[in-house]
């Protein structure tokens, strides 16, 4: 027996002494960890001698065993001590308070984003209100209830970006990627009863060729005001605030003919070049004049499919390219710089 305790006894002061060589020079929690196994693992020289216990006489194993557990107990511990300071110290090299501060890089917005909030920074003070829709939309309010007919170009696969998914309502047609967001305008018709001056922003979709003023992915701002009294001359006061609003007062504007299906009469909207006040240059393409929006009064037959009594509201309609306005605004002249994530390009904004 006085071997036994005596081959502990040595066992105790040669683990204690390694234990704090070895835990001196451990600086993470995994080489912590490699600690904990040498000192306690299966194959340690303590939990060996716990094992030999079964060789000694009955009398013998219980203080042998004390004596053993006593000491693992101390070197778990120790372990746990050394594991709490080093989590708990300060990482990395002292901190110098009297040193000057380093800056934070801060984010930025988009340039579209920027340009959308522009817009309608200009358009709700005249008393809109921002109303945003489904960008996957049933073939019913993208055409249909937007008096596009059946036999027009754009309902053709080809020219819209049909879904394979089976439509939840086939009353209202396929599942498609909007082509505009005048779908929202209908929805909003639908729940709603005049007066209504709601601007609709959001992200369209065309299987347009990419190239610098086209891509097949876009964003449109639109507005509609409707009242029973709204005519085209409000609808040449709300467009000529805005103008002046985003490129300056001394904007001048002009109203070409155009068609659009689902107002009448419809516009086109031009600003005069800002590069040659309306003398010709190369920006504008030697006309003078740069085209920014479509408008026009919304056509009789978009009402009859929201309900709307024909004879009692009249109303109109606006739409612009978020893209071409910043672009025309900062002199941008290919819309893919938008969607590389050119940093170059980006943090110009």
């Amino acid at each position: 027996m006085g071997d036994f305790f005596q081959s502990v006894e040595q066992l105790k002061g040669e683990l204690e002494n390694e234990l704090e060589i070895q835990l001196a020079q451990a600086n993470t929690a995994g080489e912590i960890e490699l600690v904990r196994v040498k000192f306690l693992g299966r194959k340690s020289p303590l939990i060996q001698h716990l094992k030999q216990l079964a060789e000694f006489p009955p009398d013998q194993r219980a203080p042998a065993g004390k004596e053993l557990n006593i000491l693992k107990t101390a070197i778990e511990h120790r372990l746990v001590e050394k594991k709490q300071q080093v989590l708990t110290r300060p990482q990395g090299p002292p901190l110098d308070v009297t040193l000057p501060g380093s800056a934070v890089v801060q984010g930025r917005l988009h340039p579209v984003t920027q340009t959308i909030h522009t817009i309608l920074s200009a358009l709700l003070p005249l008393g809109f209100e921002i109303v945003e829709g489904p960008e996957t939309e049933f073939e019913y309010y993208n055409f249909d209830a937007l008096n596009i007919p059946r036999d027009h170009p754009s309902r053709e696969s080809f020219d819209t970006f049909f879904l394979d998914q089976p439509s939840p309502d086939s009353k209202k047609g396929r599942l498609l990627l909007r082509s505009h967001t005048s779908p929202v305008q209908v929805r909003v018709m639908e729940r709603r009863k005049p007066p209504l001056r709601i601007v609709v922003p959001g992200k369209v979709y065309r299987p347009d060729p990419l190239d610098p003023s086209h891509s097949f992915m876009f964003h449109q701002v639109e507005g509609l005001m409707v009242d029973e009294r709204t005519s085209f001359a409000d609808l040449k006061g709300v467009l000529e605030r805005f103008v002046r609003t985003l490129f300056g007062e001394g904007t001048r504007t002009r109203f070409r003919p155009h068609y659009f299906p689902f107002t009448e009469p419809s516009a086109e909207v031009d600003i005069a070049c800002a590069t040659c006040q309306g003398a010709g240059c190369s920006t504008c393409g030697r006309k003078g004049w740069l085209e920014i929006m479509g408008c026009g009064m919304v056509h009789p037959n978009v009402f009859k499919a929201v309900g709307y009594e024909v004879r009692r509201v009249q109303g109109f309609a606006f739409g612009m390219g978020v893209e071409r306005i910043a672009m025309l605004k900062h002199g941008i002249t290919d819309i893919r710089l938008f969607f590389e994530n050119d940093l170059r390009f980006l943090e110009q904004f």
